[in-house]
């Protein structure tokens, strides 16, 4: 579980420090994904039912983000010509 919790914590601050580029924040994000979805992985091998379940609907989730962040990177790339986060206006 000490694993599981530096690992969530070094992608926390990997995604507050580099917030350049659209893809550094997406790799960020599923690496948090990753964190969670081990700890769900090892809880449910200490017995808990549920968390085996609760495990494959987050990555089901976080296949589905990770296929909307790539299209979006794609659809932003192409519109604006880069993907860095400076260049975005969202009003």
């Amino acid at each position: 579980m000490l694993i599981m919790a530096l690992v969530f914590c070094i992608a926390l601050l990997g995604l507050s420090l580099t917030q350049t580029h659209l893809l550094s924040v997406l790799l960020c994000l599923e690496m948090m994904m990753v964190a969670l979805y081990l700890g769900l992985g090892l809880m449910s091998l200490s017995g808990l039912n549920y968390s085996l379940m609760v495990a494959l609907v987050l990555l089901t989730f976080s296949a589905c983000e990770a296929s909307s962040g790539l299209a979006l990177l794609v659809l932003i790339s192409r519109s604006h010509g880069s993907d860095l986060l400076k260049s975005f206006n969202l009003s």
